[in-house]
């Protein structure tokens, strides 16, 4: 069990018969009445966001999230293919399952996924990946001064906004939990 006063961001929990995951919190202490948190909670089955207030007493079941690193296949069209690392087991996963992350993986790469109850319901990329640019407008010459940016295009199929400097083919360090470029490999 755990209390609405120690909630933290990425605490999963049970509420009403769903599992809910904290994106963000807040602890409200105002000048007069009872103490509050104030949350923006996810639904880890449907997706779906909410905002609820909670009395920091409260308690709630924790909810047991497994994680397994599984390895990317293959996309045919509608369902994206996983393999168990240790089983060899196929895991097909729909698009909605794996929305974000597929933008930052490569087939043969490796990748994070959640379970609850055995079931699949989040792919989690790496922290940091190396992709290659396929397309991207080139460069002013000159025009370096100003730190501006461009979108380019990964070999994922990813947008991302670059440095002036970088052009096609060049490798890339990308940050999968914000979507910014760090570095030219």
């Amino acid at each position: 069990m755990i209390s609405a006063g120690d909630f933290r961001k990425g605490v999963t929990f049970e509420m009403d018969g769903d599992v809910y995951q904290i994106i963000d919190f807040q602890h409200v202490k105002p000048g007069k009445g009872a103490a509050f948190v104030r949350t923006k909670i996810k639904n880890v089955m449907s997706g779906t966001t909410k905002e609820v207030t909670f009395n920091p007493n409260d308690r709630y079941p924790l909810a047991r999230i497994e994680t397994k690193e599984m390895q990317y296949l293959y996309n045919d069209g509608e369902l994206f293919y996983f393999m168990d690392n240790e089983t060899y087991e196929q895991l097909p996963l729909n698009k909605d399952e794996v929305e974000e992350a597929i933008l930052y993986i490569k087939e043969n790469d490796s990748a994070i996924i959640r379970f609850y109850q055995g079931k699949p319901f989040e792919v989690v990329a790496p922290n940091f990946v190396e992709l290659v640019v396929t397309h991207t407008e080139p460069g002013v010459k000159g025009d370096t001064a100003t730190g501006a940016t461009k979108p380019a295009t990964l070999e994922t199929g990813a947008i991302v906004n670059v440095p002036l400097f970088v052009n096609i083919g060049d490798k890339v360090k990308i940050d999968t939990r914000t979507g910014d470029y760090l570095s030219r490999v």
